[in-house]
């Protein structure tokens, strides 16, 4: 796959969106459903800046990487 996040991207995913779900995961924890949710959407966004390319780029033609 083609890498379509810049640097700057990766970072605001990793240090910034990630770790608040997972902190939204833990204070609505009693609500089980909500808190999988959250979980598996802070796991995609590690997993996306990981591997420096978003799925959801990809159909819009758009990209945060330097050319």
């Amino acid at each position: 796959m083609i890498p379509n996040m810049g640097s700057m991207d990766r970072k605001i995913r990793s240090f910034v969106i990630a770790p608040v779900l997972v902190i939204l995961a833990i204070v609505f924890s009693h609500v089980l459903w909500l808190m999988v949710v959250l979980l598996v959407l802070a796991v995609v966004m590690w997993a996306t800046s990981a591997v420096k390319t978003c799925p959801l780029y990809m159909p819009f033609k758009f990209s945060t990487a330097k050319k």
